[in-house]
């Protein structure tokens, strides 16, 4: 089950469902002993192998590849380009490049909408029946409270 919350946007001072995620993140080893026991593979060998991927798809993705999951999607580099750019051609040079983000474009699946000839486009990790219900529980509180000023 998903949650929603009710949030005022200041920028139109209009109401909007909001999702919001409960409970801490899942981890590494509850990742692990999950796809263990829907397979035949054991826990340690689930994180050998997830604890090998991300160094291989960084190196990779830094020879300008991009990497395919199949049934998630594709992930790749971009460069980020420090801002004001330059006013010609000839001027650009790779010094202009001040980091890196990782992008990720879920998988697309069709599907024929029920009898007709079209087709559906569903993006991977979207496509589970998801029941949302209005969360109801208490907003998250600051890790560390402001000391009182003297």
């Amino acid at each position: 089950m998903a949650f929603w919350k009710k949030i005022l946007m200041k920028i139109n001072n209009r109401w909007y469902p909001k999702s919001v995620l409960v409970g801490s993140p899942v981890s590494t080893e509850q990742l692990c002993k999950r796809i263990a026991a829907e397979s035949t593979a054991s826990p340690a060998d689930v994180r050998a192998v997830l604890t090998a991927l991300a160094p291989i798809m960084a190196d990779y993705m830094a020879q300008g590849r991009s990497v395919k999951l199949d049934g998630i999607g594709t992930f790749y580099f971009t460069a980020v380009a420090a801002k004001g750019g330059v006013a010609t051609e000839k001027e650009v040079t790779a010094n202009q490049i001040t980091g890196v983000r990782v992008r990720f474009i879920p998988e697309t699946r069709f599907s024929k909408n029920g009898g007709g000839s079209a087709k559906h486009a569903t993006r991977g990790l979207s496509d589970v029946e998801i029941e949302w219900e209005e969360w109801k529980g208490e907003e998250k509180k600051n890790a560390k409270p402001k000391p009182p000023k003297p």
